[in-house]
Parts: structure tokens; C-alpha cells; sequence
């Protein structure tokens, strides 16, 4: 049984997690001209050492070094290209670490900088590099300060990243408990800036449901723009590893202090178990390039744990070779899981809805009857 398999609020997974991983946003460690919040910063970290020395093994995952390093070069943030963008992370990373690093010395810990780009959680091996350097550095009673590495990242930096960044090594590390400090405290039924009618919601038990979802409304609403949309990315990832996942208000000094106290939250909970690395590596990974759609006998077998065959795939979708992760998808649109493909997607075209007897006569060669085997499937 998970840790927090019991807990029913914010205050009482606080409380009780072993392991914690914390996020925070870059609109409450950098004011608006780019100077970082000291007095905010050395409470956060008054918190962190308190949890450090109370034995819990914990984890830290901040924004702002791009803010920072825009003031530094008196840049305006605005219509930036992607190489200003990433020159400015580079200038204010150092800065950002350079300012936790002074406040954890004065409390007699240490922290240690992991960068890391979406490249680096996605390949296997470069994914069991960095979980084994963050458990170290946990396993030191060191804080790893985690970052998107904005500098070499080939995508657009977009705000809310680090949200996903922070889940994905919360799966890494086999965190109980991820929070994720915001301007908000917590999830809405609707946008609380614009409807009175809104409530917030103390505990969620179903997981991230389509319902769930719609709640943050979309990527260009007032409400998503400060990260509901990519929050409940995140705890889609959190939550399949098996790590509950809490929203809190981050505005306040001494935020995690606050929540032990009993302060307003979202409580995500996990009803997963703790999954294998694999597994935990599987469900943490983006959807990749393509996608196999089910039927519902296939999405039943598929759940049961069983291997998925040809002949249950309703369509193939996407670019992919063989050995990339792949959607699994029912023809509802529900996302099931991810697995790793067999076959490349131009072969598994051609034998999706065939008998797995039939592939060899169809490409003229079989690597097996599985367009997924079962040992390599992960479920939500």
C-alpha cells in the first residue's frame, strides 16, 4: 500500500509523505522587473530544510531563470525569439541556482542543479542516468533543484513545462507526494475569475477524467493561462506513477509550512500502486508520434493484460518506428496507456485488423503476433 493511500486532504499527504517533490513558478520567486523574491525564496527554503531534517527525502523543481536573466540584459520579454529566449535561461539559471544554493548553505544543506530537456526523460537510458543522480543526491540528504535545460531545449520554451518536468521526476524518484505551488489554491469547477458560481475542490479521487479536465477550460482562457491545463497534465503523470499530487496557493511566505497547517488545496489522490520503473518510465512518457486506436474488445484484453494483437486495432495513427512509446487509445478517444511498438507504423498499418497468422504473408517477414507485447504496456 502507497503512503498517502489513506490521506484525504492536502494537510494530512503534507504530513505524511516520505518522499516530496515541489514546483514552483516563476511568477512567485521573480517580481515583475526580474529580481528575485529573496524573502520569499529563504522562506520556501526554511520549509524544504524542515522537511529535510525531519528525515523526508525531498525534491525541487523552479521557473524563473529565464525572467531573471531578461532583466540582467534589460530585455522586454515579449515577442523574444527562441535563441534570445534561451540565452536569457542561460544568464539567469546560474543566478537562480547560485541564490538557492547561499540559502540552503545558511541552513547547513546542500542543493545540487539537474537540467534536463523532455529528450532526456524519453530515452531509456539517459531517463535511468538522471533517476540515478537524483537518488543520490536525495539519498545525500542533498536537494536536487530541477530545471527544463531552456538553453538547448529545440522546442519553443512554453509556460507550464516544468509542470510535467516536476511529475516526470516525481515518477523518477517514487515520490509520494508532488506540489505544485501556483497563484491559486487549488482546482475550480469553473474559472473562479469569471463565474462566482465556482467551487473549489478539496479532494479529487477520480483521476483526471474528461469532466476534470474541462474544468481548466482551454489553453487560451484566463484560468489556463497560469497553468491549470498543464497542472492536470501533470498529475495525469503523477497519478500513473502512482504519486498523489496537491495544488496550493504559493503567494504566502512559508508556503508548505501553510499547508501543514491546514491551508487551502487541491488534493489529487492516487489510487494507483507503485509501478515498476519501466512502467512508472512508460506512463510518464508523451504520447510520442503516433497512436494505436482499439476496439473495445482489444481495450478490454489490453486492461485484462493481455498482449495487444492486430486484429483488435481499429486504425494506426502517427509516424513511428519500431521501439518508440506509442498512445494506446480506445475509438472513444480515451487514452488508455502507453506502449512500445513492435512494428513501425507503416507495417502496423497494414496489419492493423488482420490476424496475427497473417503478418508473415503480409510484409513478408513476422517479428512476433503482438503489435505490443504485454510485458511492454503501461496503463492509466
Amino acid at each position: 500500500m502507497d503512503a498517502l493511500s489513506r490521506a484525504t486532504s492536502a494537510q494530512e499527504a503534507m504530513a505524511q509523505a516520505p518522499t516530496v517533490v515541489v514546483k514552483v513558478g516563476s511568477a512567485l520567486l521573480v517580481d515583475d522587473d526580474g529580481s528575485i523574491r529573496r524573502e520569499w525564496m529563504s522562506a520556501l527554503v526554511d520549509d524544504l530544510a524542515g522537511l529535510g531534517k525531519a528525515g523526508r527525502r525531498v525534491g525541487l523543481g523552479s521557473s524563473g531563470g529565464m525572467r531573471v536573466g531578461l532583466r540582467l540584459q534589460n530585455r522586454d520579454p515579449l515577442n523574444l525569439r527562441l535563441d534570445e529566449k534561451q540565452a536569457a535561461a542561460a544568464l539567469g539559471q546560474i543566478r537562480l541556482a547560485e541564490a538557492y544554493a547561499d540559502s540552503f548553505a545558511e541552513r547547513d544543506l546542500n542543493v545540487g542543479q539537474i537540467l534536463l530537456t523532455q529528450e532526456d526523460t524519453e530515452n531509456r537510458r539517459r531517463y535511468l542516468n538522471a533517476r540515478a543522480t537524483l537518488n543520490r543526491l536525495l539519498d545525500w540528504g542533498t536537494v536536487p533543484l530541477v530545471n527544463e535545460n531552456d538553453t538547448v531545449a529545440t522546442a519553443e520554451i512554453r509556460f507550464g513545462d516544468n509542470d510535467r518536468l516536476a511529475a516526470r521526476v516525481g515518477g523518477m524518484v517514487g515520490a509520494d507526494l508532488l506540489v505544485l505551488l501556483s497563484d491559486i489554491d487549488g482546482l475550480y469547477t469553473s474559472n473562479p475569475k469569471a463565474s462566482a458560481a465556482a467551487k473549489q475542490l478539496p479532494l479529487v479521487t477520480s483521476g483526471i477524467t474528461p469532466e476534470i479536465e474541462a474544468m481548466a477550460g482551454d489553453e487560451t482562457s484566463a484560468y489556463a493561462k497560469g497553468g491549470m491545463v498543464t497542472k492536470l497534465a501533470a498529475a495525469k503523470i503523477a497519478l500513473g506513477a502512482g504519486c498523489a499530487m496537491v495544488i496550493a496557493d504559493g503567494r504566502v511566505l512559508n508556503p508548505l509550512q501553510t499547508l501543514v497547517d491546514g491551508a487551502r488545496a487541491t488534493l489529487f489522490a492516487s489510487t494507483e500502486t507503485r509501478h515498476s520503473a519501466c512502467e512508472a518510465w512508460l506512463l510518464g512518457a508523451r504520447s510520442g508520434d503516433g497512436a494505436s486506436i482499439l476496439d473495445d474488445g482489444a481495450a478490454r484484453a489490453v486492461q485484462a493484460g493481455k498482449s495487444l494483437l492486430p486484429a483488435g486495432v481499429v486504425r494506426v495513427e502517427g509516424a513511428f518506428e519500431r521501439g518508440d512509446t506509442v498512445s494506446i487509445t480506445r475509438a472513444d478517444g480515451t487514452d488508455i496507456g502507453r506502449g512500445i511498438a513492435a512494428y513501425g507504423s507503416e507495417d502496423a498499418a497494414l496489419i492493423a485488423g488482420k490476424r496475427s497468422a497473417d503478418i508473415a504473408t503480409i510484409l513478408d517477414e513476422s517479428r512476433g503476433p503482438n503489435l505490443i507485447h504485454a510485458d511492454d504496456l503501461a496503463l492509466f
